[in-house]
């Protein structure tokens, strides 16, 4: 079963069992992946690029919640927080700092990196390790950064 055919099986399941949160939820990530293809013109979507739209769909709602945080509007800050831990369940499990941190030494040892300049390099290289997983860049980046700083 695709990613796409899961989430129209849970859409269906969350409408029979009248769960508002994770119907509401499924329902803008199913919006999302119809926006794309009517864009694209494709009548389904592969894994991978309904994943991409996951991960955006789940940045979004982290990125709002701290902002409704931020405006002292918990309550709605609660109900983002909610509709990313659903979405969360869709994405594989986040690459650890601890699993970044040993990938970052270890591209700085192979490449000889040892200024900032060499950041780009060392990024590219260790996102290539994590290609396909569940990886935040900012995190990558800041590691990097703080690693080539600290030579």
């Amino acid at each position: 079963m695709t990613l796409q055919e899961t989430i129209n099986s849970d859409l269906k399941q969350a409408l029979k069992a009248k769960d508002e949160v994770l119907l509401g939820t499924l329902r803008l990530i199913k919006a999302d992946l119809q926006y794309e293809m009517t864009k694209t013109g494709a009548t389904e979507l592969n894994d991978s690029f309904v994943m991409q739209v996951l991960k955006s769909n789940y940045k979004k709602r982290k990125d709002t919640a701290l902002e409704y945080e931020k405006a002292n509007r918990e309550d709605l800050a609660n109900k983002e927080r909610a509709e990313a831990d659903i979405i969360s369940r869709y994405i594989p499990k986040e690459v650890s700092d601890d699993q970044i941190q040993d990938a970052v030494t270890k591209a700085i040892t192979e490449m000889g990196a040892s200024s900032p300049s060499d950041m780009g390099k060392v990024m590219g290289k260790v996102m290539a390790v994590f290609k396909g997983q569940n990886i935040d860049g900012s995190k990558v980046s800041l590691i990097v950064k703080q690693s080539l700083s600290s030579n």
